[in-house]
């Protein structure tokens, strides 16, 4: 898959459970969290800053989620 103009490929990583106080916290629980992580699959001819392979943070809530192979 190849990411066109500003727009980019982003692979989600997927964090360890979070602990407070000795509890391990579920993902239910984590729903809270505006923001996640993940490594650049593929950039656009159009952005200069980000490359391939860069870890970002992004908003879980921007993009369309795809499944590839």
């Amino acid at each position: 898959m190849q990411a066109i103009n500003y727009y980019l490929i982003v692979d989600k990583i997927k964090e360890a459970p979070k602990k407070v106080g000795g509890l391990e916290l579920t993902e239910s629980q984590n729903k809270d969290v505006r923001y996640s992580k993940g490594k650049v699959i593929s950039v656009g001819d159009q952005i200069d800053v980000l490359k391939k392979d860069m870890v970002v943070w992004y908003d879980k809530h921007a993009g369309h989620g795809i499944e590839h192979d």
